[in-house]
């Protein structure tokens, strides 16, 4: 009985540090990877819209990449990057593709561990 007790205790031991990895977030790092032919289709871009959303886009990795790498500052510039790109996207968007695109940086920037104070 004893080795039982011995031995479930050393299964829930080594278990328990995979449970918790899971829930750690990621080290916050932009990495620069949107695929914006699969943003298109998801926001059901026109052919007008295309274009500018890329560029935007492309500006947005940008800012974000030195907004995560920078050692001063940090939050404000990754609020900066966020809300400019926010501001840049309503223009470009319908309300129906800001709404899902709203959404849609909401958690990629979660999933990333990547939080705006």
């Amino acid at each position: 009985m004893k080795r039982l007790m011995v031995a479930v205790a050393t299964v829930l031991f080594l278990a328990a540090p995979s449970f918790a990895a899971d829930n750690v977030p990621t080290t916050g790092i932009w990495n620069k990877n949107i695929n914006v032919s699969k943003l298109s289709q998801f926001l059901e871009l026109e052919a007008s819209q295309q274009e500018e959303v890329e560029n935007i886009t492309a500006y947005f990795s940008n800012q974000m990449s030195k907004a995560t790498r920078a050692k001063k500052d940090q939050d404000k510039k990754l609020h900066n990057a966020v809300y400019s790109n926010l501001k840049l996207m309503k223009q470009t968007l319908t309300a129906k593709q800001y709404s899902k695109y709203i959404m849609l940086l909401n958690i990629t920037l979660k999933n990333r561990g990547i939080e705006l104070k």
